[in-house]
């Protein structure tokens, strides 16, 4: 492997630990990124949409308390505006989110990592 493998983080998640686990098993790097202390920015959370093939809409946590303080459910909010409050609330990031040489998944479930390696 020429790269380490970034996992975006949440250590309270179980699925993005089981997702390390599973990474850390395989004798994968990783290059951890606890995004709740280190949120992603705005061109980093743009790409990693693009990897993913999502629109942020589809990145959002919608049961967080976040989405409804902040009126996130407004279908007219562009994407810039989406980006943005996810960077500012990223507790509103879906993860975890591996990405690794331009590609990137949700390990949701964990094994679903491997198809990017």
């Amino acid at each position: 492997m020429t790269s380490a493998v970034k996992i975006f983080h949440n250590p309270r998640c179980s699925k993005s630990r089981q997702t390390m686990q599973l990474l850390e098993s395989s004798g994968i790097t990783l290059d951890i990124i606890e995004y709740l202390k280190q949120p992603p920015g705005y061109d980093e959370l743009a790409e990693t949409l693009d990897m993913l093939g999502l629109q942020p809409r589809e990145l959002i946590r919608t049961h967080e308390k976040a989405y409804t303080e902040n009126k996130l459910d407004d279908p007219g909010l562009s994407r810039e505006h989406l980006i943005k409050a996810m960077i500012e609330n990223p507790i509103l990031i879906e993860r975890p989110i591996v990405v690794h040489e331009g590609k990137a998944v949700i390990g949701r479930p964990p094994e679903k990592v491997l198809d990017i390696l």
